[in-house]
This record gives structure tokens, C-alpha cells and sequence, in this order.
């Protein structure tokens, strides 16, 4: 069978994990009862414009879904932990591992497969066309140009306020206290912030994760290749999976056969921050979900995100987010 439109995927995959529905006020939760350790998905929509997942789910048993969807759908979000494999039609197998991810789909055929066993925790947003037609456009005419953006690619990349916004809606669901209105802001906002990324410079972390461009070393400027683009990505899935406790850049280097200039100047251009910039910000975005959905202490966070000393941990939590930690947790 081939599913036809993102809601057949979505009940499908449903299917797959043996969810059952709970309708709530401002939410549907999906569970099993009989096997609450098999986890849970949690939607809020606003049906036919778009729908928030919170998930939070191991695979029961191997199974794939083979898709040929039509529809344009805009989606992004983080996700903190899963590895799944997909084909899409004309390109090669693919990996999705941890990160933050916005992709742009339309006509997107493929296959995606799971393996029983594997852990999956993430949040996501969904928008679907109608609501650009029906809502953003007639209201605000000269935004967001969707074609800025190549279909069916997945941008390894999100700006940090729309992390902070994934992170806020995640928390005030766990509180029971998220409302259609406030998502409804949010999702808004972070459109807003993507019509600033790309309208703002033709240069940006999206169009520069396609158009290799140069690079400059010095007073050299060099041309970054599809295999510097490939070991650039390399490094940053090396990265994601290491992220406690990171290669140096000498051995991140020789993992992935390209020298340190490079490696370094292209990371930067690539992803619009430093090697050692994104290993933070991947850290807090990590330690700031644990202080949200768990009761673990400061200091085993502290450990669990790379951190030796909790002090050293707790100074770099404050100059991210604005509070230490505790103060952080406390209010959300």
C-alpha cells in the first residue's frame, strides 16, 4: 500500500506503533494502553492549516511505509533522539539522525523505514498550503516565497528562536497548558522569523547548504566542492551523535578526510556558526529539554551534556538562556 497525503502517513505510522486515540480539550494523545512503555504521540492542529507532534516512542516491531504525496507541507522541528532511513525517489538512501530540520515537500515519493527497538523523541510542525493561501497571503501579500526553498530537501538547520519556540510549546504541554490560540502565535512567529532569514540576505544558513560557494582562509579564497559539502555534513552528524563529548578538531578533521582550515571555515559558512558554537548550543538545547520533561539533578544534566563541573555548565546555561538553570526550570 502506498499512503497519499501526509494524514494516510501519519495514521499509518499510528498503525505501525499500535497507538490508540484520547481525545482531550486542546489535544488528541495517541498511546497503547496495554503498553504505555511503548510511549506516546500528542497532536494539537488546527485541522487542514497545520498540527504541532510532541513524540515520544519506541518502535515495537520493523516495519516501512512507502509514500507518494502530492501535497505542499512545510515542516520543521528538533529531534532529540532516532535514526530512521528513507529513499526518495532519485536519490540515494538516506539517514535522518538528531538535529534541528526544515524541509519543504511537494510531490515527494519514497519509502521510509524503522527498525524495532529504536527510540524516537522529537517535536514538529506541520503547515499545509491552505494556510499560506488562506491565511498568510490575503493578510500579508509580500512574504514568505516558498521557492526560496528546494523541495523535498532536508535542511539540517533551524534559527535558534524557533528551537526556543519548540522548546516553550513542548514544556507548556507537558503542563497542560498549551491553548490553540497561543500555538496559533507561535506558529505565526516562527514564520515571521523564517521570512527574516531569507528575505534579509540572499545569503543564508538555508541557500548556503546548497550553493557551496567559496570560503576564505586567510587572504586565500577557496571553493568548497560537493565531497568538502559532504564531509562538512559528516562532521556535523559526528558531531550530533558526540555531542557529550566531542572530537577535537584535529580528529574531527581526520575522521572525516578534510584539513582543519577547511573543515572549520566551511562548518562556519555552512551552518552560520563555529564548531564550537553549534556543540553548545546543541548541549543547551539538550539540557534545557532535560530540565523541562525530567527530575534529573542539575549536576547529572551537567554530566549527561558534557559538563565535568556544574558551575562551568551552569555559566555557559546563563549566557545561552539569560537564568541559570534552576531559575530556568523553576519557571517553565
Amino acid at each position: 500500500m502506498i499512503v497519499k497525503s501526509h494524514e494516510e502517513f501519519k495514521k499509518m505510522l499510528l498503525k505501525m506503533l499500535s497507538f490508540s486515540k484520547t481525545e482531550s480539550d486542546n489535544y488528541t494523545l495517541y498511546t497503547n494502553k496495554a503498553k504505555p512503555e511503548l510511549g506516546y504521540l500528542i497532536n494539537y492542529s488546527r485541522k487542514g492549516y497545520y498540527h504541532l507532534d510532541i513524540a515520544d516512542y519506541t518502535i515495537p516491531t520493523d516495519f516501512s511505509i512507502s509514500f507518494n504525496n502530492p501535497e505542499l507541507l512545510v515542516r520543521f522541528g528538533v529531534v532529540y533522539e532516532g535514526v530512521t532511513e528513507f529513499k526518495i525517489e532519485n536519490n540515494p538512501v538516506s539517514s535522518f539522525t538528531p538535529s534541528s530540520f526544515f524541509v519543504i515537500e511537494k510531490n515527494i515519493k519514497g519509502r521510509q523505514r524503522w527498525k524495532k527497538g529504536q527510540h524516537f523523541h522529537g517535536t514538529e510542525i506541520t503547515i499545509y498550503e491552505s494556510y499560506f493561501n488562506e491565511v498568510i497571503k490575503p493578510n500579508f501579500p509580500n512574504t514568505m516565497d516558498l521557492d526560496a526553498f528546494i523541495k523535498n530537501y532536508t535542511y539540517t538547520y533551524l534559527p535558534l528562536e524557533i528551537v526556543e519556540i519548540i522548546r516553550q510549546l513542548q514544556s507548556l504541554s507537558y503542563q497542560n497548558a498549551l491553548t490553540s490560540i497561543y500555538l496559533e502565535s507561535k506558529v505565526l512567529e516562527c514564520i515571521a522569523i523564517l521570512i527574516n532569514e531569507v528575505t534579509n540576505s540572499s545569503e543564508n544558513a538555508f541557500t548556503n547548504q546548497i550553493n557551496y560557494g567559496n570560503i576564505n582562509i586567510g587572504n586565500r579564497v577557496l571553493k568548497l566542492t560537493a565531497s568538502d559539502i559532504q564531509a562538512i555534513q559528516k562532521a556535523h552528524e559526528i558531531l550530533v551523535k558526540n555531542y557529550n563529548n566531542p572530537p577535537t578538531i584535529k580528529a574531527l578533521s581526520k575522521m572525516v578526510f578534510l584539513n582543519e582550515q577547511k573543515l572549520k571555515a566551511g562548518f562556519a559558512r555552512h551552518y552560520h556558526m563555529s564548531i564550537g558554537e553549534y556543540i553548545n548550543h546543541l548541549r543547551m538545547t539538550i539540557a534545557a529539554n532535560l530540565l523541562c520533561t525530567t527530575d534529573m539533578s542539575i549536576d547529572d544534566i551537567a554530566h549527561e551534556v558534557g559538563y565535568n563541573y556544574s558551575a562551568n555548565f551552569s555559566k555557559m546555561f546563563k549566557k545561552i538562556y539569560g537564568q541559570t538553570p534552576l531559575k530556568f526550570r523553576k519557571t517553565k
